[in-house]
């Protein structure tokens, strides 16, 4: 019997600082990441003859690109492993969109493979591992909401023992693809931010230091977010090209919905602090017992 599809979630960024750029060309930042109920699905099919390929993915993405076949062969080569694995992606997640969706592709797949491969790798090694392939990518494999430090890399587990964050959210995304690599070259970025502590995040709520640099190089992001401010406090999740706000229920983000121009796609959901793929990933677990 074949397993299940794994889960690769989507992230919010609460807030993202950039506090300087670092000897090496990166930027240590101070983020919270938040997942949602928004998820691409990787079914992955053990092979005995080491051959790693992907069955079906995004069309406009090359085999060779894809963070999810990256991913796998990164792991099978530092494992030393003998098995493969044929990859089928079904995106949920718009790409360009700041949701974090190839990182948690790339997340997933090293989870997944560690289990079914049976690695017994601790997540440690993995975010390790993942790091190499997008910054990002050790918030999925760790599976909870953080706070994040460093590239991105650095994280402190906000739940338990502080407050839940979950909540409800309206996300709107412009019909445009951000690269994250021209926002951070972009001579104008504010690279200045004074470290700020969890406590004051969660008093103040922070901010998006990107936001000013997209919305003038992007048009359509600079319009969403003029048309959803009416409806609360909008801000931009990583680079975006995403906007979103916090509602006080799902039927409150819906009623906003039904309102979005249609220049702009739509995305109703909620946050959640533990990670689908951590909960799959116990299942599986069990599952073997």
């Amino acid at each position: 019997m074949s397993e299940p599809a794994w889960p690769a979630p989507a992230k919010l960024n609460l807030f993202l600082h950039v506090l300087g750029r670092r000897p090496d060309g990166y930027h240590n930042l101070q983020t919270c990441f938040q997942f949602i109920d928004l998820w691409d699905e990787i079914d992955i099919q053990v092979r005995d003859d080491g051959k790693i390929r992907r069955a079906s993915g995004p069309a406009d993405v090359p085999e060779e690109q894809d963070l999810c076949i990256r991913a796998a062969r990164a792991l099978q080569s530092a494992a030393n492993c003998r098995q493969g694995a044929d990859l089928t992606v079904t995106k949920r997640i718009p790409m360009g969109a700041g949701l974090g969706g190839g990182s948690s592709d790339a997340a997933t797949c090293l989870v997944a493979l560690n289990h079914l491969w049976g690695l017994g790798w601790p997540a440690e090694k993995l975010a390790e591992l993942g790091l190499t392939l997008g910054a990002d990518v050790p918030v999925f494999v760790h599976g909870r909401t953080a706070w994040a430090e460093g590239v991105g890399e650095q994280l402190t587990p906000l739940y338990p023992p502080l407050a839940p964050l979950e909540s409800n959210y309206l996300i709107l995304k412009p019909k445009v693809s951000v690269s994250t690599a021209e926002v951070f070259q972009d001579p104008e970025l504010t690279r200045n931010s004074a470290p700020i502590t969890i406590h004051g995040f969660l008093a103040s709520g922070g901010r998006n230091d990107c936001t000013e640099v997209v919305c003038r190089r992007y048009a359509e992001v600079a319009g969403a977010m003029r048309w959803l401010s009416r409806f609360g406090s909008v801000r931009l999740t990583g680079t975006g090209a995403c906007v979103f706000i916090a509602c006080e229920s799902l039927d409150r983000a819906r009623a906003i919905a039904r309102d979005v121009p249609t220049e702009f796609d739509v995305i109703v959901t909620r946050g959640l602090n533990d990670s689908p793929l951590a909960k799959r990933l116990a299942a599986g677990l069990a599952g073997v017992r």
